[in-house]
């Protein structure tokens, strides 16, 4: 960002838009992977009702929690990538 309060680019917002993709497309790999490896089986396998069921809530409780934790990570880590010191080549005084 140019300023504190001031427009971005449209460098700065495509690169925002991209991130966001990112972070989105690989949350949603991540829960399918897990998904697949917890609840895989009871939908592969013959298994006893409990086992099948307990699987498939165990996958349909993970899977989500990944998705979020994942978009969460990649946009907070991009965010504390993006943040630059106030004068370029010194630190922040701040931190």
């Amino acid at each position: 960002m140019e300023t504190y309060g001031g427009r971005r680019s449209q460098a700065e917002r495509d690169a925002i838009t991209v991130e966001i993709g990112y972070a989105l497309f690989s949350a949603l790999f991540l829960a399918a992977v897990c998904f697949g490896a917890v609840a895989g089986p009871a939908l592969l396998f013959d298994l006893p009702h409990t086992v099948e069921l307990l699987l498939l809530r165990v996958g349909m409780v993970v899977a989500p929690v990944l998705f979020v934790a994942r978009v969460i990570s990649v946009l907070v880590r991009f965010r504390e990538e993006r943040a630059q010191p106030s004068q370029p080549g010194r630190t922040n005084p701040d931190s």
